[in-house]
C-alpha cells in the first residue's frame, strides 16, 4: 500500500490502520486515539493449513519451538521429562493440529491460562527419542535454539542409560537445564 502511495490520502492511510489493527497486538493506544473509529480488517482463518516440507518445519521450530526439562524428587523415585512444544494462537488451530499428523506423535493442546493459545506438545520419551531428535539432527534448527536442543538431546542420553535414576545423573540434567532456554 505504501509502495503503491496509498498512505499519501486520508482513505488509505485508514486502510493501513485498520490493517494494523487486526494484525499481532493491534493498535497501540497512540494510533487509537488518532483513528478513533477504526474497525479492524477481517482476516480470513488458515483452513486445512499443512505443513509445506520438513525444512519449513525446521525454520518454524528454530523461531517458536521450546525444547525444556521437568525434573521432580521424591522419596522413592526421581522424575525427569522432555517436552518438545510449539505454541501459536487459536488462529493457527489447523497448523498445529496438523503437526501430530506431520510428526507422527504428540498433542494437540488448548491453553488451560488462555483461551487464544494453543500447542503441539511431545512428552512421551520414545516419541521424543525416536522421532523428534533424529527429525532435528536431520533438518537443523538454527541459531541459539540450536544450542537448546543440543542441550536436550544430552539429557535424552543420560535418560536412555538410566543415569538420570542415580543422584549424580539427577546433577547433571539440572545442571545441564539451568543452562537451556532463559538461563543463557
Amino acid at each position: 500500500m505504501v509502495k503503491a502511495k496509498e498512505h499519501l490520502t486520508m482513505e488509505g492511510l485508514q486502510n493501513i490502520v485498520s490493517n494494523k489493527a487486526s494484525i499481532n497486538f493491534g493498535l497501540t493506544d497512540e494510533l487509537k486515539a488518532a483513528f478513533p473509529n477504526t474497525i479492524p480488517a477481517l482476516k480470513s482463518l488458515a483452513v486445512n493449513t499443512k505443513i509445506p516440507h520438513s525444512y519449513w518445519m525446521a525454520g518454524f521450530t528454530t523461531g517458536d519451538g521450546c525444547f525444556a526439562v521437568t525434573e521432580s524428587k521424591s522419596s522413592s523415585r526421581i522424575n525427569v521429562r522432555l517436552s518438545f512444544s510449539i505454541s501459536q494462537h487459536s488462529k493457527d488451530e489447523s497448523l498445529i493440529r496438523s503437526m501430530v499428523d506431520f510428526f507422527d506423535c504428540g498433542s494437540y493442546i488448548p491453553s488451560s491460562l488462555n483461551r487464544n493459545t494453543l500447542s503441539f506438545q511431545c512428552y512421551t520419551f520414545s516419541d521424543n527419542y525416536e522421532k523428534i531428535i533424529p527429525f532435528f539432527r536431520e533438518y537443523n534448527i538454527k541459531g541459539e535454539k540450536l544450542k537448546d536442543f543440543n542441550d536436550w538431546c544430552k539429557i535424552a542420553e543420560i535418560i536412555k542409560t538410566k543415569d538420570h535414576l542415580t543422584k549424580k545423573g539427577f546433577d547433571q540434567i539440572y545442571q545441564i537445564k539451568s543452562g537451556m532456554n532463559k538461563g543463557r
